[in-house]
């Protein structure tokens, strides 16, 4: 991952914390994320993304559930395990319903699970920078990437006149990786 600069400020009222995400936006800087204590309704689009696809993957992953499950147990009544029950036909789909029913449920919802694990980054192991201490208790944080040409002072010049109520310069890895939150990386003791 590549260590950047990034301007953060934080708000205290949910309200101002909208106008602050539309003027971001309006004024062209590059939205790197948005901390908020609680979901706050509006905001995804407030920011910019596009509606989720994670019922797509899980309709994908009951598909694949529903054909492992007719394709195991056509496999065994027909191939490898062939016995009569009482007269009944070997290949009985109606039978198969509530087994292929329940591992469709399965794979589709532990699929969507390690899905939304990794697209949130939130897996065992992943460390991520914290850009405020109280960005998950009650404050509401916006990160901005800051890039070689940006003036540091009038980002935060601007940040503060959206409303932030606290306003700095951090220097942090852009993305997620594996490490061990009892010892500092370089860059976090440079920000301390």
């Amino acid at each position: 991952m590549a260590i950047k600069k990034f301007a953060v400020a934080a708000y205290k009222d949910e309200e101002v914390l909208f106008s602050a995400v539309k003027k971001v936006r309006k004024s062209g800087y590059k939205l790197h994320d948005v901390f908020t204590p609680f979901a706050v309704h509006g905001l995804d689009k407030a920011v910019g993304h596009k509606d989720t696809d994670l019922h797509i993957a899980g309709f994908i992953y009951g598909i694949c559930g529903t054909s492992t499950a007719v394709s195991f147990i056509s496999w065994v009544y027909t191939v490898d395990w062939l016995q009569n029950y009482g007269g009944k036909p070997h290949f009985a789909l109606p039978a198969w319903v509530p087994i292929s029913f329940e591992l469709t449920v399965l794979f589709a919802a532990v699929g969507m699970v390690l899905t939304f694990c990794y697209l949130n980054q939130i897996m065992p192991g992943v460390k991520k920078h914290v850009f405020h201490q109280r960005q998950s208790d009650d404050m509401f944080v916006v990160v901005l990437e800051l890039n070689a040409h940006s003036n540091e002072q009038e980002v935060l010049k601007f940040l503060k006149a959206t409303g932030a109520d606290e306003t700095n310069v951090q220097v942090a890895e852009s993305g997620w990786w594996y490490g061990r939150f009892d010892k500092k990386e370089p860059y976090e003791l440079a920000n301390a």
